[in-house]
């Protein structure tokens, strides 16, 4: 057996997820700065993941996130709604008016094409989720009486703020004590932690995390910036994570961290905005899995890929408990939630088991 699991019967949600969940508005093929109008999505690294849970293969899912109570929060939640997630843990906040204290997060995002690569201007400051802090959720009742079979959260939430970093380590030690699988995406993110405490700030964060993650996804960059382990003699303009210095690098995290059960990552070789060489790689029990290689993938939007990448793996191991099957699996919901707009996937079980069997885009009547 690859991960010690809850069964399903004793748990009311299959996958719970901690982060915040935004608002994205989305130019097409135009730009941020010369749009006249913005197409409206929903999103956010640790949400994704229970969206795609629950949208692409049907299991129970939710979210703990914090709202603003007005218009904008308000179709926050019904786009929660729409993808099937739970809303039973969104904590909504009292609208002061006009966002002097609290609001919502906005997230304006350009796909790129060719040689323009994708931009996020993230607007965010201040947010209900920003100002999560411990004790905001009761997870002796969510753990322990609902029952949670995975939890996620990951580095983007947990440098929100000082409050969010603690939550955050709140959260995956009650997710331990229960039997809960935890899985956290350090999604090093500078532009984040700058404000509180820098890279020093960040290590010190993720480390304590770390100490209570089964399933660690990251690539190279992130497991250095975050937990400081180095890349060694690795080529940069490659996907450096295939060579044995990265390899090498895993070995000495999960030595550090012999909870570690699982360590992976997306394989991503930039081409162009719009053509990219994508893979995944995964270690567990002292073995590398790799997937089918897409060499040449086409992307509409790579926006939220990785997180398409992590709900598949979690979907495999939850489903089979197989490490192989969950890096197949992973990469494949990664690569066609590249072909559709927007953060979340659009994909089926049905797409995704055929790519991973080796299907093709001829058309389907």
């Amino acid at each position: 057996m690859a991960l010690n699991i809850r069964p399903p019967a004793e748990c009311a949600f299959e996958q719970l997820s901690l982060g915040e969940v935004m608002l994205r508005l989305d130019p097409g093929e135009g730009r941020i700065r010369t749009a006249r109008s913005f197409a409206a999505w929903e999103g956010g690294g640790e949400y994704n993941t229970s969206r795609g849970l629950r949208k692409c293969f049907g299991m129970r899912t939710a979210v703990c996130t914090a709202l603003v109570d007005n218009e904008v929060g308000r179709l926050i939640e019904d786009f929660i709604m729409q993808g099937g997630v739970s809303t039973d843990f969104i904590r909504w906040r009292s609208d002061d008016g006009i966002g002097r204290t609290v609001r919502n997060g906005l997230n304006f995002t350009e796909r790129g094409f060719g040689v323009r690569g994708a931009v996020g201007v993230p607007d965010r400051g201040h947010t209900a989720a920003s100002q999560l802090k411990p004790g905001d959720f009761d997870w002796e009742h969510i753990f322990g009486k609902l029952g949670v079979r995975w939890f996620h959260t990951g580095g983007i939430f947990a440098a929100l703020s000082e409050t969010t970093a603690a939550l955050a380590v709140e959260a995956v030690g009650a997710a331990r004590r229960h039997g809960t699988v935890v899985s956290y995406d350090l999604n090093y993110r500078p532009s984040l932690w700058k404000s509180i405490g820098g890279l020093d700030r960040a290590r010190e964060v993720n480390r304590e995390i770390a100490r209570h993650v089964d399933v660690m996804i990251g690539n190279e960059e992130d497991f250095t910036a975050s937990l400081g382990f180095e890349v060694r003699g690795a080529d940069k303009s490659l996907s450096s994570i295939e060579t044995g210095a990265f390899k090498a690098m895993i070995a000495e995290a999960t030595r550090a961290y012999p909870n570690f059960k699982v360590a992976a990552t997306t394989l991503r070789r930039v081409i162009t905005a719009t053509r990219n060489d994508w893979s995944a790689i995964l270690w567990h029990d002292g073995r590398f899995h790799e997937s089918r290689k897409y060499p040449d993938l086409e992307i509409l939007d790579r926006v939220g890929g990785g997180d398409s990448f992590a709900s598949g793996l979690q979907f495999a191991f939850l489903e089979f408990n197989d490490p192989q099957r969950a890096v197949d699996y992973g990469a494949a919901h990664g690569a066609l939630a590249s072909t559709t707009p927007g953060d979340t996937s659009m994909a089926t079980r049905g797409e995704v088991e055929k790519l991973i069997t080796g299907g093709g885009a001829r058309v389907v009547r």
